[in-house]
C-alpha cells in the first residue's frame, strides 16, 4: 500500500514538471494566456527562454513519458548550444500562439508559422525556413499518377471546408473539369485517419501537407506522396516584432553548420525513418555489434549467446521472462509478447524515438530506476526495468480497474504511450459516455480520438496528441501474442 501511495505521489508530481530539454515529459496543462506573466523585453538571451507551441505530430508531443518533436529538439539545441535554461507553453491554436508571441508571453514560437502577409504583420519569422505543399496521397504501385493532368476521372476525397478541398476545385478549374472531389463532411476527421484508409485500400486518393504526409509514410510504407499539386509555402518559427535581436541571435544559429548537420539528423528521424514496430527495430538494430558480443577472446562466436530456438522456447529470454514474471504481476508468456511486438527478440533494437534493448525502454525512464541507457542493451536488465514499470502502472491503476484481464490492456497501453495519455482517455470516455473502465470500443476508442485536436485539446486532456493508432494496435498485437505464446506452452506441457 505503501508503494502505490508513493507511486501516486511521484505520479502527479510529474504532472506539476514544465518540460526542459531533458527529454523528459511535459506533462502538465500551460497556464491560461491571462494568467502568464508579461516578459520584459531586453536585448540580450534570458536566462530562461520561453517558448511557445502547439501539439502535433511533427512539433511537439509526448510518448512514453518523453517530450519528442522536431521543433522541440531543435529549440533545445538553440537553448543548449547557448547555455540557457528552457521553458514550454502550448497553445491550443495558431491564433493562440501567435497572441503569446504578439503580447510578450513567450520570448519565441518554436513552430512552423506560415510565412504569408497576415502572420507577417504580427511576428518577426525566423530560423530554419520549411517549405511545404499540398501532396496527393495515393498508394503506391504500377499504376501510380506522375502528373497531375492524370487527376482527371479520379475519385479524391478530403475534408469539406478544408484547404485541400479548395485546391482540388482550383485545379479542376486549370484542367477543365473532371476531378471527381468527395468532400466529406465529418468535423471530427482528419488527414491522418484519411492517409490511413488510402493506405489500408478502403479510399483511393486523399490530399495533405507534405509533412503530414511525409510522416505518415514512415507509418505506411504502401503509400506514394511523390505528387505535388499545390503552389509551396514557407513556414518557420517567429517571434516579437519587439525582438528583431533574437531573431537575429536564431538566423545567426540556424546557418551555422554544426546546426543544419544536427537538424537534417533529427528531419531524418521524424520524416524518413520507418517506424513500424518489428520492421524499423531490425533495421536499425547494429547486428554486427550483436555478433561481436558473442566472440569469445580468440575471436570465434560462441553461438550459445546468440538466440537459438530450442523445442518448447519462445525465444532465447523464456529464463528472464519466468524470472520477473512476478515481479511485473503478470504470467511470463505476457512479458514475452511484450518483448516481441516491441523489439522481435532483439536486444540490440534501437527506435526511432530512442527507446532501447529488448523490452525498448526510454533512457530517461530506465534512469528514474536508477538505470543507464547501456543498461537496456543487457536483455536481463531490460526485462527487469520493464517488470518494474508494469508493476507500478499496474498499481496505480487498480483504484480504477479491478478485473486484473482488463487493467493489463490498460498497463499495455501505457507502457506503449504513457500512462499520461491512457488517464487523458479514460477522462475523454468518461466526459462522452463511454465506460472509462472498459479498454476494447471504450477507451480504445478515445485513446483514437487524442489525434484529433478538438479531443486532445480538450480541458480534460493534459497529455496533447498522441498517435492513438498505434497504441490501439499495439495493444491487439500484444494481447494476440500472448494468447499464440501461451497455448503454445500450455500444448508443449
Amino acid at each position: 500500500m505503501q508503494s502505490s501511495r508513493y507511486f501516486i505521489f511521484s505520479f502527479l508530481l510529474l504532472c506539476l514538471i514544465t518540460a526542459a530539454c531533458h527529454n523528459k515529459g511535459d506533462e502538465s496543462k500551460s497556464p491560461s494566456t491571462d494568467s502568464m506573466p508579461t516578459i520584459a523585453v531586453e536585448n540580450k538571451l534570458p536566462d530562461t527562454l520561453v517558448v511557445g507551441t502547439i501539439y502535433s505530430p511533427a512539433s511537439f508531443f509526448i510518448l512514453k513519458g518523453d517530450t519528442l518533436g522536431y521543433d522541440y529538439e531543435r529549440i533545445c539545441a538553440f537553448a543548449r548550444d547557448n547555455g540557457i535554461a528552457i521553458k514550454f507553453h502550448v497553445a491550443t491554436s495558431m491564433k493562440e500562439l501567435i497572441t503569446l508571441v504578439e503580447n510578450n508571453k513567450v520570448h519565441v514560437a518554436a513552430y512552423e508559422i506560415p510565412m504569408t502577409a497576415e502572420y507577417k504583420e504580427h511576428v518577426i519569422h525566423c530560423g530554419e525556413q520549411n517549405i511545404t505543399y499540398q501532396v496527393l496521397v495515393q498508394r503506391a504501385t504500377r499504376d501510380t499518377l506522375t502528373d497531375v493532368t492524370q487527376l482527371v476521372g479520379k475519385d479524391i476525397y478530403v475534408i469539406h471546408g478544408s484547404s485541400y478541398e479548395a485546391r482540388l476545385k482550383n485545379l479542376d478549374n486549370e484542367l477543365g473539369g473532371g476531378i471527381k472531389i468527395h468532400a466529406i463532411d465529418n468535423d471530427s476527421l482528419i488527414s491522418e485517419e484519411l492517409i490511413d484508409m488510402v493506405a489500408s485500400g478502403r479510399l483511393p486518393y486523399t490530399v495533405a501537407e507534405s509533412d503530414i504526409a511525409q510522416i505518415n509514410k514512415t507509418y505506411n510504407d504502401s503509400i506514394s506522396i511523390s505528387l505535388k499539386i499545390g503552389f509551396p509555402q514557407r513556414a518557420s518559427w517567429a517571434t516579437g516584432k519587439n525582438r528583431q535581436w533574437l531573431a537575429n541571435a536564431i538566423n545567426t544559429w540556424a546557418t551555422n553548420n554544426a546546426t543544419i548537420t544536427n537538424a537534417r539528423t533529427i528531419k531524418q528521424r521524424y520524416f524518413e525513418m520507418n517506424k513500424h514496430h518489428i520492421d524499423s527495430m531490425r533495421a536499425m538494430s547494429d547486428s554486427l555489434n550483436f555478433i561481436n558480443q558473442a566472440k569469445t577472446k580468440d575471436g570465434e562466436i560462441d553461438y550459445s549467446k546468440l538466440y537459438q530456438r530450442r523445442n518448447g522456447d519462445i525465444s532465447g529470454y523464456d529464463r528472464l521472462f519466468k524470472k520477473y514474471a512476478a515481479t511485473a504481476g503478470v504470467e511470463w508468456t505476457v512479458l514475452a509478447a511484450i518483448a516481441y511486438v516491441e523489439s522481435d527478440f532483439n536486444p540490440t533494437a534501437v527506435s526511432w524515438a530512442g527507446a532501447v534493448g529488448l523490452m525498448q525502454v526510454m533512457p530517461s525512464t530506465a534512469k528514474s530506476y536508477g538505470f543507464s541507457e547501456e543498461d537496456l542493451r543487457d536483455p536481463e536488465k531490460s526485462v527487469y526495468i520493464a517488470s518494474l514499470i508494469l508493476s507500478k502502472t499496474d498499481k496505480f491503476l487498480q483504484s480504477y480497474i479491478s478485473n486484473r484481464a482488463e487493467r493489463l490492456r490498460f498497463n499495455l497501453g501505457a507502457y506503449n504511450a504513457g500512462v499520461g495519455h491512457v488517464i487523458d482517455a479514460m477522462k475523454l470516455a468518461q466526459k462522452y459516455n463511454k465506460n472509462p473502465h472498459i479498454w476494447y470500443s471504450n477507451v480504445e476508442a478515445a485513446v483514437l480520438w487524442k489525434t484529433h485536436p478538438e479531443f486532445y485539446n480538450d480541458p480534460v486532456c493534459s497529455y496533447g496528441y498522441c498517435r492513438g493508432t498505434e497504441t490501439v494496435n499495439y495493444v491487439r498485437q500484444v494481447e494476440n501474442a500472448y494468447r499464440v505464446f501461451r497455448n503454445y506452452v500450455n500444448k508443449k506441457k
